[in-house]
């Protein structure tokens, strides 16, 4: 199995990971969406229990793809925390190593819908879009024609047909133009890439890189299938 597939965008060659991360070699960036920081306990407070560790879990994932790859870059494309209080509820501990990481290389954070602000004591700097060289990270994708844009917030998914079955998993989605990154987060569900939300930004040049078992699958368009009663775009 491949944990990592190398492919092209936009003449750039990057690296797209199992754990749900991108890098960029050129320029030693790792870059990750979604990080939702704090939903098990957001959601622990509306009475939908979930267990409480959802923020560790991605932590140590995310400090495990960093001791990886060795960025000089981090990119984080937003929605890193679930809500605005969700640095308050954050352990302590966990807190620590997220601020101890942030601080040791340059750190971009994005800003998303869910976190327009950044807890006090992280290091970084907060942007609403990040350029470097021919490629413009975002959160969500801008309306239009937008070439070299990597951006978050869909948390695209893919149903894959393989061998009579179909299986469901998260993925990168890309149509050579715009590159969509799977979310990171712990507790964060999907969107399926034939989605009506996302026949405007992809259209139908659409190739996925489907995450499964700690491997990366390139997938075309035809291998994939809509939601079930869902309309095929």
């Amino acid at each position: 199995m491949k944990e990592t597939l190398d492919f092209s965008f936009c003449d750039e060659d990057l690296v797209a990971s199992s754990g749900g991360a991108l890098y960029w070699p050129a320029r030693s960036m790792l870059i990750v969406a979604d990080l939702h920081f704090e939903k098990g306990s957001a959601f622990g407070a509306q009475g939908a229990f979930l267990p409480p560790y959802d923020s560790r879990s991605t932590l140590q994932r995310l400090a495990a793809l960093i001791r990886r790859f060795k960025p000089r870059t981090v990119i984080c494309l937003g929605d890193s925390f679930h809500d605005r209080a969700a640095g308050d509820r954050m352990a302590v501990a966990d807190f620590e190593v997220l601020a101890g990481l942030s601080r040791s290389r340059e750190w971009v954070w994005i800003v998303g819908n869910h976190d327009p602000a950044l807890p006090a004591g992280l290091g970084g700097t907060l942007e609403s879009v990040f350029d470097s060289g021919p490629l413009h990270f975002r959160h969500e994708a801008a309306a239009g024609i937008a070439t070299g844009e990597i951006s978050g917030h869909f948390h695209p998914k893919a149903r894959v047909k393989s061998r009579g079955r179909t299986l469901s998993c998260r993925c990168f989605a890309t149509d050579g133009r715009r590159l969509i990154l799977p979310a990171f987060g712990a507790y964060t569900g999907g969107l399926n890439v034939l989605d009506a939300a996302l026949a405007p930004i992809l259209g139908r040049n659409l190739t996925v890189y489907a995450l499964r078992r700690d491997a990366v699958h390139a997938v075309g368009r035809r291998s994939l299938a809509a939601e079930p009663g869902a309309r095929r775009q």
